[in-house]
């Protein structure tokens, strides 16, 4: 698939992102970006857990959403979530998780992006697939 990036640059991307607080002020960076795939991770820490000491779904969640969120813009900006699903395959066991977003299917007005997290084990941790709808 062949596509053309809507930033000119990782930093610029990640400038831009910095908007996104929710996931930067919960540690999530953005450390890839291409053409058709974004990189995202974050450093586990005691905020991230719940009451019995395991990784929030909510965390594992928005690293996948914020992933999505690069991947599709750098694409197409603008472009928002129209649907999107998480299967949650394991709990995590390493100290940081990356989320590796990739386009699969780039159409008219709309994307399909698969997100694949792992966590620093090489750990399967989720499986996310988000359709994106161009504005």
């Amino acid at each position: 698939m062949k596509t053309v990036s809507t930033f000119q640059s990782l930093e610029e991307a990640q400038a831009f992102f910095t908007q996104d607080r929710f996931a930067t002020e919960n540690g999530m960076t953005l450390d890839e970006l291409g053409e058709d795939y974004a990189v995202c991770s974050v450093v586990l820490t005691a905020r991230h857990r719940n009451a019995y000491g395991g990784v929030m779904g909510g965390v594992i969640f928005t690293l996948a959403d914020y992933a999505f969120a690069a991947a599709s813009n750098n694409i197409h900006r603008v472009t928002v979530a129209m649907q999107v699903s998480i299967n949650y395959l394991s709990a995590p066991k390493g100290e940081k998780l990356t989320a590796t977003a990739k386009c699969i299917k780039d159409g008219k007005t709309s994307m399909v992006v698969n997100v694949d997290i792992v966590d620093d084990t090489g750990r399967a941790v989720a499986q996310f697939v988000g359709t994106g709808f161009k504005l």
